[in-house]
């Protein structure tokens, strides 16, 4: 919690000259401010807690997930962190707005509706403010789904594709096996999971574009960095339609900085067209964005972001893996 506390005092949002703040909402500088930390404490603090529980077994894996984020330096992390993906810069490099047409016109006829729920495998790497350990990498994969009957099922398992069928955490403790059942939760009907998109995404370009904004409380212009984020937060809750897929790849064909880079691999061994952002030197956020589509319909199979010089107060390399995220539908 002092780490939190920390982050949210030097974000000042509320400062004591500008109030009274009880009672009134946030200005829409003090929002831009909290905006600007939830992005950057994301960037710090990727992995505090300890991951959920839901089984006796679920519960071993907590006990060895708190040793390896919180001790000391000499704990060995939770997976081995994945190396950045190499791009292939030979392969013919596809403009965002060709692409953006091309799926356009392959949706037109195809009325299939976005679905709610996801299953999205992630990693993520966890650091310590004070460097008292090294960064550890978390590997998981989350399926939200709702039920005919208008309930939902989340359920979190353990598992690092590159590696399956072997231990998933390790350390002085117990393993973790692959597809180990860390939390599974169930909700009534009429009681969604919590998420910033509740309702049915729109499938214009115009009109996704302002949900996504409007879901994550974004200025516009939103900037790219914020703007993916969205996009992320958003496909956690929804897999979209081709109509919204469509819509999708528009709204960042229109957002200044994405540049085609050729073709990658994923981590899933799926090939996809590789746009990359690198944020300027002058921003403070040494960050490298790569966000992977499918060429066929434009679906985001992927985003990673690296880092792109060393931090040496988190113990954090160039080209460290910071985030990683695969969906699977």
């Amino acid at each position: 919690m002092t780490d939190e506390i920390d982050l949210l005092r030097a974000a000042d949002p509320a400062p004591a000259d500008e109030g009274p703040w009880r009672d009134r909402p946030l200005s829409a500088e003090a929002e831009r401010r909290l905006n600007r930390l939830l992005r950057e404490g994301r960037a710090r603090c990727r992995r505090r807690t300890a991951w959920g529980l839901a089984t006796a077994t679920a519960a071993t894996a907590a006990v060895v997930a708190l040793a390896v984020l919180f001790g000391g330096a000499a704990t060995r992390s939770a997976v081995d962190a994945p190396s950045p993906l190499s791009v292939d810069a030979g392969a013919p490099a596809v403009p965002l707005a060709e692409l953006a047409e091309r799926v356009r016109r392959a949706a037109a006829n195809r009325t299939a509706a976005p679905l709610p729920g996801t299953d999205v495998q992630t990693w993520s790497m966890g650091l310590r403010d004070d460097g008292s350990a090294a960064p550890v990498t978390v590997a998981e994969e989350r399926t939200t789904r709702r039920h005919h009957d208008g309930s939902w099922t989340e359920t979190v398992v353990a598992t690092d594709p590159r590696r399956p069928g072997r231990p998933v955490l390790t350390g002085d403790g117990p393993a973790v096996g692959d597809r180990t059942v860390l939390s599974e939760t169930t909700r009534l009907a009429g009681n969604a999971p919590d998420t910033s998109y509740p309702e049915s995404p729109p499938h214009t370009v115009t009109g996704l574009r302002a949900y996504l904004l409007h879901g994550a409380r974004l200025p516009d212009p939103p900037g790219l960095p914020a703007l993916l984020d969205a996009v992320s937060a958003y496909l956690k809750a929804w897999t979209p339609g081709p109509r919204e897929t469509a819509a999708l790849v528009g709204v960042l064909a229109a957002e200044p900085g994405l540049r085609p880079a050729g073709t990658v691999t994923d981590r899933l061994g799926r090939t996809g067209l590789a746009y990359v952002y690198d944020s300027p030197a002058d921003r403070g956020e040494p960050l490298r964005r790569l966000v992977i589509l499918d060429p066929r319909d434009g679906r985001v199979l992927g985003m990673e972001i690296t880092y792109t010089r060393d931090i040496a107060r988190y113990r954090v390399t160039a080209g460290s893996v910071m985030s990683y995220e695969a969906w699977l539908r």
